[in-house]
């Protein structure tokens, strides 16, 4: 036993270096295959986004046209900055969007989780009915604002001939898209129409991500409908809630192709939106560089809610 002790000892210090070499090339040969599965995509975000990103700072910081002129490109600073933010038009447009955020905040997401609430109850058809309301979300925006512009017609259109008919004619036929004071409220109706079966499938997900058990304890302690609903329900879906508006608020602030199609920014300006401004600087005007730095400002107003969004997800522990 004394001989063959240090034998076998020999044998496994010899069989170690050669079990941490074979363990060695397979961790390496995985971190190639995972480089190799993440290239692709890593190349395309590089050409396509981030190097076009940082390019409209160095864009925003010069008087470059959209078409090349005979006239050098000179770099000026922070002038074409100075010059948005004494802008009136800027600010309107920056008003506009913040007063459309507010108001699609409600309409939206309440919409939604009030019908995730309903859809996630066991009833007849629930899927069909999922798929049904979710349809517009996937449905190309042109689409909806050429139906909606239709149900929008002054002053014979079907929402005008509905309101009439349900008021006994006592309301006016209302100017939605050409009135200063509806026009922006006709934007949030059909944005909100169109965009809320994605909130309500993040809803559905938040909620069958509750533990049932959390239910039947409720039950057993004697908890109705509502009090399960404000003490399970709620507290269940705190992250869900976060994100949804998180993600709704960024997406509100990005309006523009319902504003292109239906009012081109008008009437007097009632519904011009920051993107519809930095379009209209870049292409129309010709000024690539201030449309660079409206588009600068725009990703400081995203960059403000993004980190607004990590620090509330960080507060409720998500």
């Amino acid at each position: 036993m004394t001989l063959q002790q240090p034998a076998l000892t020999a044998t496994a210090a010899l069989a170690r270096p050669a079990r941490r070499k074979g363990k060695g090339r397979r961790d390496r040969g995985r971190l190639f295959q995972e480089i190799g599965m993440l290239a692709p995509a890593v190349v395309l975000l590089t050409i396509f986004l981030i190097v076009p990103f940082l390019l409209s700072f160095w864009t925003a910081m010069t008087n470059q046209p959209l078409v090349p002129r005979p006239t050098p490109v000179r770099f000026i600073g922070l002038t074409n900055f100075l010059r948005i933010l004494k802008d009136d038009l800027f600010w309107t447009s920056l008003w506009n969007v913040s007063r459309f955020t507010f108001w699609i905040l409600p309409v939206q997401c309440g919409l939604a989780f009030a019908t995730a609430l309903l859809l996630h109850q066991k009833l007849p058809l629930r899927n069909f009915f999922r798929g049904l309301f979710f349809l517009p979300a996937i449905t190309s925006m042109v689409v909806v604002c050429v139906i909606w512009g239709t149900l929008f017609q002054y002053p014979t259109g079907p929402l005008n001939q509905v309101i009439g008919f349900l008021s006994g004619g006592h309301i006016q036929p209302i100017d939605w898209l050409g009135d200063p004071n509806w026009a922006m409220f006709s934007i949030v109706l059909l944005s909100a129409w169109q965009a809320y079966g994605f909130q309500m499938i993040v809803y559905l997900a938040g909620l069958q991500g509750i533990p049932d058990e959390l239910y039947d304890a409720a039950r057993i302690d004697g908890a109705n409908a509502f009090q399960r609903f404000w003490h399970v329900t709620m507290p269940g879906l705190r992250p869900t809630h976060v994100f949804v508006l998180v993600i709704t608020t960024i997406q509100a602030f990005k309006l523009y192709t319902q504003v292109a199609v239906l009012t081109q920014g008008g009437p007097k300006s009632s519904t011009e939106t920051v993107v519809h401004y930095m379009v209209r600087t870049g292409f129309e005007e010709q000024k690539l560089g201030l449309a660079s730095a409206v588009s600068v400002i725009l990703f400081l107003i995203v960059l403000v809610i993004a980190l607004l969004q990590r620090q509330l997800l960080r507060r409720f522990d998500v």
